[in-house]
This record gives C-alpha cells, structure tokens and sequence, in this order.
C-alpha cells in the first residue's frame, strides 16, 4: 500500500522538486516515509526558519520553487519570518507542513502543537493555504500549488496534511498536468506602449527583481531606445559594465534627477516599494505621469497606476517592444545620461559607503559570477545603492523589503545547493549572523561550499548611526560577538581571520579552491 505521505513524494518529484528543506518531527515522519527511497535531497536546518530561507535562496539562484516541510504549530511559525521575507520579494516557495487531527481541529483540546486556527493564520502570509483532507484531494492541491507559483507573481504557498490524513492508502496516484501557463501580453496595451516609446526622446527604464530572468530582452530594448537602464537591488546583475547601465537605487537624488528628466519611463518587474525608491523617508519620489508598467501581477498594477500596464511576463512584453522598435535612434545621447548619473551617484554616496562598495567588489572580482547573499550589514546596506554586479539574479539580500535579519547563512546554503557550479558568498555582521549562526552546521552536514565573510564591526553599526543621526543616545546595539572562528572550526569548518579588507581577495580564492564551507571572519572599524 502506498501512503498519502508516499504519494506525496512522488508528485513533487513528477513536478520536478530534487531538494527539501525540513526537520521532521512526530508531526511529519509520515511524510518522510518515501523520501529516503525518492531521488529527492534532504537537508536539515537548525531551525525551522532556516529550512524557509533555505527554500528562498535555492529558489532566487535556480528560478524554480524552493520546497520545506515543518512540522505544525512552532514550526509553521518559526518558518513564517521566511515566507513573509518570500512575499515581500516575490519568491515561489512550497511550505508543506503537518496539522492535528481533523476531529481535533479548532477545538481548543490542548493537542501537542496546537494552534487556534493554523490555516487561517498561513491565509495571512501565503498566496494560498489548502488543507488536504483525502488522497483524491492531493494531486490537485500539489498542481494547484505550482500552477499559482509559475503563472502569476511568485511568493510562498502552504498546504497542510492533518496527522490521521498522511497515513491513508494513495495508490495508483499520478500528478495533473499544469492547466494553465502565463498569460501574453495584452495587443492593445503592447499597441499603447508602442505609440509613446516611438514619441520619446529621453525614455528611461526601470528593472525590478521581475526582470532579472529576461537580461537579452532588456538589452535589446535599452539599446533600441537608447534608453538609460536603472536597476533596483534584486535586478542588479542586469547589463553588468553596459554603457547604458545605471546599477544605482532610486533613492538617491542623481537617479531621481534622471528619473525627472525623462520624458518616458518603462518599469519592468518592479514594485516601486520604499526600500529601493524611499528608504531614506523623504518622500522624494515622485512617479512620472508618463509610465509604462509591466508586471505580472494585476493587483500590482492596480497599486500604482500608470499611463499604460502590461500584464506579462517580463520576458515577454520586453520582446514585443524590442521587436517593434528594432534599429534603435542612432545615438549616444543615453549612454552618456548613464555615465554622468553613475558618477554623481558614486559621488553621492561619499567616501564612507564607497569603501565598504568597493569590498563588495573585491568578492565580485576574486571570484566572477559568484552568487553574492547578504544579510542587513553595512557594506550590504551600501551596495544596494550603488554596485554594479557580473550575474544577473546573483546579487540579493534581506536589507530591502521585509528585512529579515538572519536570512544570509541559511539563504547563501540554499543557493549554493541549486547552482552547484557557482561561487556562493554569503556577507553578513556579526550582529545578523548570531540570528542563524548555527546553520554553518547544516551547510557541513550538505557540503554546501558557501563561504561566510562575517563583517564583524561588533555591533549593530547601522542601527547605532541612525539613533545618533536621530539624536537618541545609543542603546542596546553593541551586543558582544563570539569568535566566530572558534565557533566554525567546533563545527569542523575551515576558517580565516583578517584584519583588513586589502586581503580578502587572496582569503576568498583560497576558500573557494577547498571546495568546502569555510568561514572568513573580517574584523573592521
């Protein structure tokens, strides 16, 4: 006979899942029951919020849907930091999670585990939550889940399997096919944007997170318009050295200058949130009234309304303009536009933050094409304003949107495990990295060779500058640190310890050639 929580097994491996993120539990060993005969990989975390930022790094590096499996009660809710940091950008997770009984459901009887309403509560943070209550059920609710997270804007998606549930007889289960793929852009909104991309004379574009899978089509627009490309932090990778690149947040004033200056401006993928277009909180952005938006998400577009929205996949709508508007103006006029915004950028940000910029270059130019997972650290928190990086999708972090502090380790394993052949760095402080510290085990027990640069500058420096530049006396942000070299080696990793930037180059190509996780602590002032 086979099982619910056998069946399970099969259908996520027919929709193409090789890895699961999860600590089994009583609530859950059932559907552990066919993994171990499966060709699915499982790996523990030391906690179950790191299984969910496993499951968001995995899905950023690969672009296919990171999987968990918790157990009801704690450990939905230790996971629910990742799915609200997933949502936030747009991250396609599968959180699969057990549930009590059904005849105890609701009920308040005091069960191991027990939450009030624990669908209900999932309702509030996933695109979907489903429970499923029969095998016949199952098929369905799997098919649902990946339909909802390749055909409209990703984000996490919970099903549940009540505990009398998982055991019952599946036989002869086989998956359904996806019923649905992304919609096309709409001719009479592909027709708009046409006329007024054919009027401009100083179209600027935008690219968002939503974009980083569609770089060829992005580029052969830019260069058709002659068009300047501003990239937000999760589309940083984009056109990396083009002269038409502008790889600098919008919340700066120099973009904002080039952003008034346009004529037309075309958002692609991009949510216009506070953290990429305000995160200082003055209030300085001002959408343009002529805006092209693409985005594949309706309710998105309804948000920030525009003189044209396509709803599309990215990749999509950016051929159709491209193609309609091939052989370009002839000038240079953009790129020009480009390097001037680059540079007052770059001298906007001052000597400080250039200096912690130019550490994040060195990781990128000691190892190319390294995938680059940052917590919320100060060199993190300057990159984001302004860095060019050499991958597309190979730049990100939690320092914009929800903001998790914690996400870096466990996120930088996730991702090292979808693209084994990729340097992965994970940047984090010291303060951030005590979040999830003990996770170096996990990334030893997998073999993940992500190597940690720990930024250790004893402190929450960037909090402490706040409350001083707010006029607060500093409290509670110089929480000591551990030797974090000791704390590595007790778990077998290997470890370097240095005290000046001008040799992290040479301690990241070392790290790198071990194959192996490895643990370079940087101490800075």
């Amino acid at each position: 006979m086979t099982t619910i929580g056998e069946a399970l097994i099969g259908l996520l491996e027919a929709h193409g899942v090789d890895t699961v993120f999860g600590i089994p539990g009583v609530h859950t060993i059932e559907l552990y029951r066919g993994l171990a005969r499966s060709r699915i990989r499982h790996v523990t975390p030391r906690h179950e919020q790191g299984a969910g930022f496993m499951a968001d790094g995995y899905a950023r590096a690969s672009g296919r849907p990171g999987v968990a499996f918790v157990i009801t009660g704690p450990g939905l809710t230790n996971t629910i930091t990742a799915m609200a940091q997933a949502r936030a950008d747009s991250v396609p997770m599968l959180v699969i999670s057990g549930v009590n009984a059904l005849g105890s459901l609701g009920k308040g009887l005091g069960f191991l585990h027990e939450l009030p309403d624990q669908r209900g509560m999932m309702e509030k943070v996933a695109l979907s939550s489903r429970r499923v209550t029969t095998a016949a059920e199952l098929p369905e609710a799997i098919s649902e889940a990946f339909e909802i997270l390749a055909t409209a804007r990703p984000g996490p998606v919970h099903i549940e399997i009540p505990l009398d549930v998982m055991p019952l007889p599946a036989d002869g289960m086989e998956p359904l096919a996806r019923r649905a793929t992304p919609d096309t852009p709409d001719e009479a909104a592909i027709a708009e944007a046409l006329r007024l991309l054919r009027a401009a004379r100083r179209p600027l574009i935008l690219a968002g997170g939503g974009a980083k899978r569609a770089g060829a089509e992005l580029k052969a627009l830019a260069e058709a318009l002659d068009a300047p490309l501003v990239t937000t932090t999760n589309g940083r990778g984009l056109l990396f050295r083009h002269p038409l690149n502008v790889p600098a947040s919008p919340s700066l004033k120099a973009v904002r200058a080039l952003m008034a200056e346009a004529d037309l401006v075309i958002a692609v993928g991009t949510e216009f949130g506070p953290t990429d277009y305000d995160m200082y909180g003055d209030g300085g952005l001002v959408l343009p009234n002529n805006l092209i938006r693409i985005d594949i998400d309706a309710g998105q577009l309804v948000r920030r309304p525009a003189a044209v929205s396509v709803r599309s996949d990215a990749g999509a709508a950016l051929a159709r303009l491209a193609a309609a508007v091939v052989g370009g103006r002839g000038s240079s006029a953009g790129a020009a536009l480009a390097r001037a915004t680059r540079e007052a950028a770059w001298a906007e940000i001052g000597p400080a933050m250039q200096a912690q910029v130019r550490a994040v270059e060195t990781i990128r130019d000691a190892l190319p094409g390294a995938i680059i997972v940052g917590d919320s650290t100060q060199p993190v928190y300057a990159a984001n304003l302004c860095y060019d990086h050499d991958r597309p999708g190979g730049w990100f972090n939690a320092a914009t949107g929800y903001g998790a502090l914690g996400f870096g380790p466990p996120a930088a394993i996730g991702a090292a495990l979808a693209v084994p052949d990729a340097p992965v760095v994970c940047l984090s402080g010291d303060g951030g990295f005590q979040f999830t510290l003990p996770e170096l085990g996990a990334a030893l027990d997998a073999q993940a060779p992500v190597i940690f640069v720990v930024w250790n500058n004893r402190g929450y420096r960037e909090i402490e500058t706040s409350m001083l530049d707010a006029g607060v006396e500093p409290v509670g942000v110089s929480p000591v640190p551990p030797d974090f070299v000791l704390i590595a080696q007790a778990y077998g990793l290997a470890t370097q310890r240095l005290q000046d930037v001008s040799s992290l180059g040479g301690a990241l190509k070392k790290a790198r050639s071990t194959g192996k996780p490895c643990l370079i602590e940087l101490t800075v002032e």
